[in-house]
């Protein structure tokens, strides 16, 4: 390997790292915002969401860039993709906290409702998720990518009993119809943060096993 290879997948790793510190922080700031909504934070999130899209873009041109110049081969070049497909799926979850907090901002002027506790601890155990499977990006461990995977079927059944929660609760109070939509479209959106992590870490497995995870279960289910 050249060293301007290893200069260049060095800068690719230090980038992609800080981007998703940026998400995790703004994933932080917007579930806390479903607790006390303020129209500043939402603001300073969508300035925010600009910036991911800025390094998305530029993460992913810097990976072309790699490609057209050093022509890597096997884990570099399962490294390189990987990166850009990281990259891709942080960028999401970065439009998922701006929608979290409109959410939020939206119940500042009707009739509050408590955020279940249900769901803030699917909230907490989402970014959990998403931090492991840069963990597991970055120690390349498979095994970490794995756990993360098959945490997701647990984010999912927390989600169905919180939207069941929310719509008992809507039936018994009108009022707080409104304020539990909003809530059930933040759990939605929070379900969704966990998708995101599952198909980094799926991406993980491909990185350092060579083979492709993804919709593995769809395909068992149609033979």
């Amino acid at each position: 390997m050249s060293i301007h290879l290893i200069r260049d997948l060095e800068n690719l790793h230090r980038d992609i790292l800080s981007m998703c510190a940026n998400v995790e922080e703004m994933i932080h700031i917007a579930v806390q915002g479903l607790s006390q909504p303020r129209s500043e934070l939402n603001n300073e999130l969508i300035e925010r969401d600009k910036e991911i899209d800025s390094m998305d873009v530029k993460i992913e041109e810097d990976c072309l860039k790699i490609l057209a110049l050093h022509q890597p081969v096997a884990i570099d070049l399962r490294r390189i993709t990987t990166v850009m497909k990281i990259a891709g799926e942080l960028e999401r979850v970065a439009d998922l906290a701006v929608n979290i907090s409109e959410r939020a901002c939206s119940l500042m002027n009707i009739e509050s409702m408590a955020v279940p506790p249900r769901l803030q601890e699917m909230a907490k155990r989402s970014l959990e998720m998403l931090h492991q499977s840069i963990d597991s990006y970055v120690e390349l461990d498979s095994q970490l990518a794995q756990r993360v995977i098959e945490e997701d079927t647990s984010i999912d059944e927390m989600n169905r009993g919180i939207i069941d929660d929310l719509t008992n609760l809507m039936k018994q109070t009108s009022s707080q119809v409104e304020a539990g939509l909003h809530l059930f479209s933040s759990s939605r959106h929070i379900e969704r943060i966990a998708d995101h992590a599952t198909n980094i870490a799926e991406d993980v497995v491909y990185l350092v096993e060579g083979e492709i995870i993804r919709h593995r279960m769809n395909l068992k289910s149609t033979t």
